[in-house]
């Protein structure tokens, strides 16, 4: 007698398609719940128990329509897919569907987005952004807009001169350019609704992240944590661009926006203007903590979460104190930007360890209990999981190899720093691990509800630091450090972690020869694509690990990819090819490798990277055939 074969319906399967099967057939509903309800007993017999599910919440990740509406996916920031045309079987015969030169060359770190039949991308300097009409052979351009921002912007931009991503909100599209501009377009003919200046180059601010709209604001942050640029986070009016309100990462608590709801966990985050008496006299006003990375959003608690960046200058000597609010991450609320609750990951941060990557929103049951929570891989090296409603740490756990500190403190939440590798004026200080670019910069992890598992693209570098005097002048340098980054322990200089969240430890890792400088995403077909600073786009299986395609493009990849449904139906998968970026400063700044310093550090560990690629500009879309 055959076997009965196991189910393979799980109740995550049937939920994700509730909406699908109900909407407008009765029967589709009795039967949907039906299945949910026998679902148990049809599973018992052949499947052993599993660990509570981790889920992001339903208010920040609605049911997948096929769209990329921004660029994290979703408000929770999952980057995760519920398409599955393409899968672990199939994605080896995917091919291209067509391909679009973005007509710069230089860092391509955006997310492209598709609403509707319509594909949008910003490039880096000087910002262009089209539509492509995807409804069409070769997808063909829809518009174009060039905003022409200040050519003096290039000579600011810390690291390459880069963006991150549009955003795209009732009917428009919102993007940000180099010179500190964030500008509203028609979403169906590009002409411009609205352009509000919001930052200055002429003392080394330029803006640089993918805004994020939140309850009719748009959300935007500036960079010049290395020019002495004060960090804040404003929104502004979707409908007409002013600015509703604004809130600095230094200063006394007022403009921080730290008033009496403002509750953090840990002692160490409280007091009244810690912003300024953390700091030495004055400091505070050019003291960093910029916020351009990402932000994410629980509409249940009506709570933005952000980071912020590094303080300045790097030389530690030269700022004592915790240098409040730099290094952390705030929750705010979203209508007036007033601070809930506060957490500094690498207080009096050593080495620029900053604190602005992605926050990927979950729930789940942790010791038994269910907890809103947080998790953030962050540059210091740890992944932290946070209670989300209160800022009060619940692991934070090591994803590759760290020296520069011992762990973290979970009673105080302090990070456990190791004196053997603090650096100060005069001091050379080597092998730090990880470098100023962190175990992991910016580029954005995706997780998976379906394994349970993040996947991270990182880095593995080392470094060596002396600190140095430096003196503040608007507009110029204030970093006061030498640096030297070297390959990491095995000599790979690059990961792609998958990290399991209930069990804290990597589930598989696979080396990199050069640092995952690209986002992630993940699809419900249990595919994971990222590329390589080589040029490599890679699916790889979200169980194993194991290779199952690879296409080589013209450029090194530091893009995010995404996939979404054409409107022919199938499933695409499109990635921006264009090496650059801080990691890629010596192909898209054609830098000296034989100066070890150059790009505050970076050339020194990339001298191979001209041999390996050239710069480029091409966005690549792929189908099954």
């Amino acid at each position: 007698m055959k076997a009965m074969p196991q189910l393979a319906l799980t109740r995550v399967d049937v939920e994700r398609h509730t909406r699908k099967l109900a909407a407008g057939n009765s029967f589709g509903a009795i039967l949907l719940v039906t299945l949910l309800a026998c679902l148990p007993l049809l599973g018992a017999a052949s499947e052993p128990p599993k660990t509570p599910a981790i889920v992001p919440p339903a208010a920040a990740s609605p049911p997948d329509d096929g769209q990329w509406t921004m660029p994290a996916k979703n408000y929770a920031s999952t980057r995760f897919s519920e398409l599955s045309e393409i899968n672990e079987g199939n994605v080896k015969n995917l091919q291209v569907a067509f391909t679009f030169s973005t007509g710069v060359n230089k860092g391509q770190e955006a997310a492209p987005l598709v609403v509707g039949n319509t594909m949008y991308i910003v490039t880096p300097f000087p910002n262009f952004v089209y539509a492509l009409d995807l409804s069409k052979p070769g997808a063909p351009m829809k518009w174009k807009y060039e905003p022409n921002p200040e050519p003096a912007a290039q000579g600011v931009a810390c690291c390459d001169v880069v963006n991150r991503g549009v955003a795209f909100a009732d009917g428009r599209i919102f993007f940000n350019t180099l010179d500190g501009h964030t500008i509203a377009l028609d979403a169906n003919t590009g002409k411009p609704i609205w352009n509000t200046h919001v930052g200055n180059i002429n003392i080394g601010e330029t803006i640089t992240m993918a805004p994020l709209v939140v309850k009719g604001k748009v959300l935007v942050g500036n960079s010049g944590g290395e020019m002495g640029v004060r960090g804040w986070v404003k929104a502004l009016d979707a409908g007409d661009g002013h600015v509703v309100w604004i809130a600095y990462s230094t200063g006394p608590d007022k403009d921080v926006l730290i008033g009496s709801d403002f509750k953090p966990h840990y002692d160490m985050d409280k007091g009244k203007d810690l912003g300024v008496t953390t700091w030495p006299p004055e400091a505070w006003k050019i003291g960093g903590g910029n916020m351009w990375g990402w932000i994410s959003y629980d509409p249940d608690l009506n709570l933005i979460f952000h980071g912020t960046g590094n303080p300045g200058p790097w030389n530690p000597d030269l700022r004592p104190g915790d240098n409040k609010w730099t290094s952390g991450i705030f929750a705010r609320d979203p209508d007036t930007g007033a601070a809930k609750w506060f957490y500094q990951w690498s207080p009096h941060d050593l080495h620029d360890y900053d604190g602005i990557n992605e926050q990927i929103l979950l729930d789940m049951t942790w010791q038994g209990k269910p907890r809103k929570v947080l998790i953030r891989p962050e540059r210091n090296g740890y992944l932290y999981i946070l209670d989300r409603t209160t800022g009060e740490v619940l692991s934070a756990k090591p994803f590759g190899p760290v020296n520069s500190s011992k762990g973290v403190d979970l009673k105080t939440g302090r990070l456990i720093v190791n004196p053997d590798k603090k650096t100060g004026t005069g001091k050379v200080v080597r092998d730090i691990c990880p470098t100023a670019s962190g175990l992991k910069d910016w580029q954005p992890s995706a997780f998976s509800p379906k394994t349970g598992l993040l996947y991270i693209p990182h880095n593995n570098l080392c470094m060596d630091e002396e600190g140095v005097e430096v003196n503040y002048i608007a507009g110029t340098p204030y970093v006061g450090m030498n640096v030297r980054m070297i390959p990491g322990p095995g000599g790979n200089r690059g990961a792609f972690t998958a990290w399991d969240i209930a069990a804290e430890k990597p589930a598989w890792s696979l080396k990199e020869n050069f640092p995952v400088w690209s986002g992630a995403v993940v699809t419900a077909g249990d595919v994971v694509f990222y590329g390589t600073m080589e040029g490599w786009f890679k699916a790889v299986s979200a169980k194993t690990g194991d290779l199952l395609w690879q296409f080589k493009t013209s450029s090194g990849i530091i893009g995010q990819p995404i996939t979404y449904r054409g409107p022919d139906g199938h499933q695409y998968v499109a990635i921006l090819s264009g090496v650059g970026g801080w990691a890629g400063a010596i192909v898209s700044g054609d830098l000296d490798p034989r100066d070890a310093t150059a790009a505050l550090g970076f050339v020194n560990a990339m001298k191979d990277l001209k041999n390996a690629t050239t710069s480029g500009g091409t966005l690549y879309v792929f189908r099954l055939p």
